[in-house]
């Protein structure tokens, strides 16, 4: 990227940095912004456990990274580009969400279903995302939940539907459960 063009003119005239000062100046502000962009989580890294939706009688197992601070929950599944087949992202919660509560799509490249699950993996409502085009926040939907919840459970889109998987089943982390 060529900094030089992306400072605002008024930042070089107030500050009358010249050219070659300028030249100097700016690997410093790509060493300083590179050390904020280090400091958001590589949600590649995140726990990884093996866990099963549960519908009746059937397990279906699922791989699911897990997402507990605010800071991995934040940064989700954007940017990636593939999600691998019976795997997922599961944000948890320390206390409960409001139905008003939801998610957005926000650089995130990959459609998506979300459940919406209760303490007790219980699944409350099940949406359908699809990728923003925006590269404004504020213009990307929210999907809201529409039940209070403790945990949401990102797939590929159709996921639970192609699965047998709807409102009432629920999502074990016991590996006893995954028979």
């Amino acid at each position: 990227m060529d900094l030089q063009n992306r400072l605002p003119a008024a930042f070089l005239m107030q500050h009358r940095i010249p050219g070659r000062s300028l030249r100097a100046f700016l690997p410093v502000m790509a060493l300083l912004f590179s050390g904020c962009l280090a400091a958001l989580p590589d949600n590649e890294s995140l726990p990884v456990k093996q866990a099963c939706l549960i519908s009746g009688e059937q397990a279906v197992p699922i791989t699911v990274e897990i997402a507990r601070t605010s800071a991995e929950r934040s940064r989700g599944l954007m940017d990636r580009v593939r999600l691998a087949p019976h795997s997922g992202m599961l944000f948890v919660y320390n206390d409960q969400r409001r139905a008003d509560h939801g998610f957005w799509m926000y650089r995130t490249l990959i459609p998506l279903d979300i459940a919406y699950l209760d303490r007790d993996g219980i699944i409350g409502a099940i949406r359908h995302m699809v990728p923003c085009p925006s590269d404004q926040g504020r213009d990307c939907p929210t999907y809201q939940a529409g039940v209070p919840f403790r945990q949401a459970l990102e797939m590929n889109l159709g996921y639970f539907e192609s699965q047998g998987i709807g409102v009432g089943d629920r999502l074990s982390l016991e590996a006893t459960d995954c028979r």
